[in-house]
Protein backbone atom coordinates (compact mmCIF):
# COMPACT_ATOMS: atom_id res chain seq x y z
CA UNK A 1 0.00 0.00 0.00
CA UNK A 2 1.43 2.94 -0.76
CA UNK A 3 1.99 5.45 1.71
CA UNK A 4 0.08 8.37 -0.27
CA UNK A 5 -2.86 6.68 -0.99
CA UNK A 6 -5.77 7.62 1.61
CA UNK A 7 -5.40 4.22 3.33
CA UNK A 8 -1.67 4.84 3.43
CA UNK A 9 -2.32 8.63 4.72
CA UNK A 10 -4.55 7.38 7.39
CA UNK A 11 -2.68 4.49 8.55
CA UNK A 12 0.41 7.00 9.04
CA UNK A 13 -1.30 9.73 10.59
CA UNK A 14 -2.51 7.03 12.82
CA UNK A 15 0.60 5.76 13.64
CA UNK A 16 1.87 9.38 14.47
CA UNK A 17 -1.46 9.77 16.84
CA UNK A 18 -0.49 6.28 18.39
CA UNK A 19 3.29 7.45 19.32
CA UNK A 20 2.04 11.02 20.34
CA UNK A 21 -0.35 9.28 22.79
CA UNK A 22 2.40 6.92 24.06
CA UNK A 23 4.26 9.97 25.05
CA UNK A 24 1.35 11.67 26.67
CA UNK A 25 0.95 8.49 28.74
CA UNK A 26 4.35 8.70 30.13
CA UNK A 27 4.37 12.54 30.21
CA UNK A 28 1.05 11.94 32.41
CA UNK A 29 2.38 9.35 34.56
CA UNK A 30 5.25 11.47 35.48
CA UNK A 31 3.32 14.48 36.50
CA UNK A 32 0.48 12.39 38.53
CA UNK A 33 3.04 11.44 41.13
CA UNK A 34 3.69 15.71 41.58
CA UNK A 35 0.60 16.11 43.19
CA UNK A 36 0.11 12.80 44.59
CA UNK A 37 3.71 12.99 46.46
CA UNK A 38 2.75 16.93 47.84
CA UNK A 39 -0.82 15.21 48.99
CA UNK A 40 1.42 12.30 51.25
CA UNK A 41 4.29 14.57 52.24
CA UNK A 42 1.49 17.42 53.61
CA UNK A 43 -0.69 15.12 55.37
CA UNK A 44 2.16 12.99 56.77
CA UNK A 45 4.64 15.91 57.63
CA UNK A 46 4.29 19.61 58.15
CA UNK A 47 7.10 20.82 55.66
CA UNK A 48 4.50 21.25 53.27
CA UNK A 49 0.91 23.31 53.49
CA UNK A 50 -2.09 21.18 52.81
CA UNK A 51 -2.93 22.15 49.29
CA UNK A 52 -6.47 21.31 48.14
CA UNK A 53 -6.04 21.51 44.50
CA UNK A 54 -3.63 19.21 44.68
CA UNK A 55 -6.51 15.96 45.28
CA UNK A 56 -8.59 17.90 42.12
CA UNK A 57 -5.05 17.71 39.88
CA UNK A 58 -4.63 13.99 41.21
CA UNK A 59 -8.06 12.84 39.73
CA UNK A 60 -7.75 14.79 36.61
CA UNK A 61 -4.77 13.46 35.66
CA UNK A 62 -5.60 9.88 37.01
CA UNK A 63 -8.63 9.89 34.43
CA UNK A 64 -6.66 10.88 31.72
CA UNK A 65 -4.01 8.57 32.21
CA UNK A 66 -6.42 5.85 32.50
CA UNK A 67 -8.11 6.88 29.31
CA UNK A 68 -5.01 7.31 27.15
CA UNK A 69 -3.78 3.92 28.83
CA UNK A 70 -7.09 2.74 27.22
CA UNK A 71 -6.51 4.12 23.85
CA UNK A 72 -2.73 2.79 23.71
CA UNK A 73 -4.04 -0.91 25.00
CA UNK A 74 -6.54 -1.02 21.77
CA UNK A 75 -3.98 0.29 19.70
CA UNK A 76 -1.56 -2.47 20.53
CA UNK A 77 -4.63 -4.83 20.64
CA UNK A 78 -3.68 -5.80 24.16
CA UNK A 79 -7.05 -4.29 25.57
CA UNK A 80 -9.75 -6.24 25.27
CA UNK A 81 -8.11 -9.84 24.78
CA UNK A 82 -9.94 -13.11 25.46
CA UNK A 83 -7.86 -16.27 23.79
CA UNK A 84 -10.03 -18.66 23.58
CA UNK A 85 -8.56 -20.29 20.84
CA UNK A 86 -4.78 -18.78 20.54
CA UNK A 87 -3.52 -21.44 17.85
CA UNK A 88 -5.60 -19.85 15.47
CA UNK A 89 -3.94 -18.28 12.33
CA UNK A 90 -5.09 -16.81 8.90
CA UNK A 91 -8.65 -16.50 8.26
CA UNK A 92 -10.15 -18.33 11.16
CA UNK A 93 -7.59 -16.03 13.27
CA UNK A 94 -8.92 -12.56 10.90
CA UNK A 95 -12.52 -13.75 11.65
CA UNK A 96 -12.51 -13.96 15.37
CA UNK A 97 -10.54 -10.31 14.68
CA UNK A 98 -13.43 -9.03 13.21
CA UNK A 99 -15.88 -10.11 16.03
CA UNK A 100 -13.87 -8.19 18.35
CA UNK A 101 -13.58 -5.62 16.25
CA UNK A 102 -17.11 -4.91 15.65
CA UNK A 103 -17.47 -4.61 19.45
CA UNK A 104 -14.76 -2.43 20.31
CA UNK A 105 -16.12 0.35 17.08
CA UNK A 106 -19.60 -0.10 18.96
CA UNK A 107 -17.86 0.55 22.66
CA UNK A 108 -15.91 3.14 20.64
CA UNK A 109 -19.04 4.91 19.34
CA UNK A 110 -21.07 4.79 22.61
CA UNK A 111 -18.07 6.10 24.43
CA UNK A 112 -17.69 9.07 21.56
CA UNK A 113 -21.91 9.77 21.58
CA UNK A 114 -22.37 9.95 25.57
CA UNK A 115 -18.75 11.37 25.83
CA UNK A 116 -20.06 14.23 24.10
CA UNK A 117 -23.14 15.03 25.93
CA UNK A 118 -21.29 14.41 28.85
CA UNK A 119 -18.79 17.03 27.72
CA UNK A 120 -21.33 19.53 26.59
CA UNK A 121 -23.55 18.72 30.65
CA UNK A 122 -19.92 19.79 31.66
CA UNK A 123 -19.34 22.49 29.60
CA UNK A 124 -20.41 25.26 31.84
CA UNK A 125 -19.20 24.15 35.36
CA UNK A 126 -16.56 24.51 37.50
CA UNK A 127 -14.58 21.69 39.92
CA UNK A 128 -15.55 22.77 43.11
CA UNK A 129 -11.80 22.98 44.86
CA UNK A 130 -9.30 23.97 42.34
CA UNK A 131 -12.24 25.60 40.08
CA UNK A 132 -11.04 24.27 37.00
CA UNK A 133 -13.62 23.89 34.17
CA UNK A 134 -15.12 20.22 34.58
CA UNK A 135 -14.87 19.90 30.30
CA UNK A 136 -11.41 19.03 30.74
CA UNK A 137 -11.98 16.08 32.17
CA UNK A 138 -14.89 14.85 30.46
CA UNK A 139 -13.59 15.44 27.38
CA UNK A 140 -11.69 12.61 27.35
CA UNK A 141 -14.24 10.19 27.23
CA UNK A 142 -15.15 11.59 23.40
CA UNK A 143 -11.50 11.56 22.90
CA UNK A 144 -11.52 7.66 24.04
CA UNK A 145 -13.93 6.91 21.78
CA UNK A 146 -12.84 8.57 18.56
CA UNK A 147 -9.83 6.77 19.05
CA UNK A 148 -11.20 3.44 19.66
CA UNK A 149 -12.92 4.04 16.80
CA UNK A 150 -9.88 4.68 15.01
CA UNK A 151 -7.80 2.32 15.68
CA UNK A 152 -10.59 -0.68 16.22
CA UNK A 153 -11.16 0.56 12.40
CA UNK A 154 -8.02 0.03 11.12
CA UNK A 155 -7.58 -3.34 12.60
CA UNK A 156 -10.91 -3.90 11.19
CA UNK A 157 -9.74 -3.39 7.81
CA UNK A 158 -6.32 -5.57 8.38
CA UNK A 159 -8.54 -8.49 9.13
CA UNK A 160 -11.04 -8.11 6.74
CA UNK A 161 -8.12 -7.85 4.06
CA UNK A 162 -7.05 -11.12 5.69
CA UNK A 163 -9.85 -12.77 5.76
CA UNK A 164 -11.36 -11.82 2.05
CA UNK A 165 -7.81 -12.48 0.14
CA UNK A 166 -5.39 -14.11 2.73
CA UNK A 167 -3.03 -11.03 2.82
CA UNK A 168 -0.94 -10.70 5.96
CA UNK A 169 -0.58 -7.09 7.51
Amino acid sequence: MPPTSPRGLVRKAADIYARALSVLLAVSVLILVFPVAMQVFSRQTDLLPHYIWTEEMARFLLVWTIMIGAIVGQRDGIHFIVDLWPELTGRPKAAMGIVSGLFGLLFGAVFLWFGIEFVDFAWFRISELAELPLWLIHLAWPVLGFSWILFAGERLVDDMRVLMRGEQG
